[in-house]
């Protein structure tokens, strides 16, 4: 459709409204069947310590070296379980 003459703009505007609407049926329908990842779990600082099966000091010391990282609202300090996983390292023997 690339040399439109004047009398072929209904058809041409029919054809780009048919293929809008396909479109438009389309992402309404990704809209509906999308499923988002699972959504973040976040631990507070004793669930992550037991988690760990550490002390509460050691986490706050691994924080601040920035071995984990931690997140907060107000005073309190959650931390994803996700980073907690892939911060640990596999041990060389």
């Amino acid at each position: 459709m690339k040399d439109l003459k004047f009398e072929d703009l209904p058809k041409a505007m029919e054809l780009i409204l048919e293929k809008i609407s396909s479109i438009e049926s389309d992402l309404n329908n990704l809209k509906q069947n999308f499923q988002p990842k699972e959504p973040e779990e976040l631990m507070t600082r004793k669930e992550t310590a037991e988690y760990l099966k550490i002390d509460s000091t050691t986490l706050w010391h691994w924080t601040n070296k920035g071995k984990v990282t931690a997140y907060g609202i107000g005073a309190r300090s959650y931390y994803k379980r996700s980073e907690i996983i892939n911060s640990l390292v596999k041990l060389k023997k």
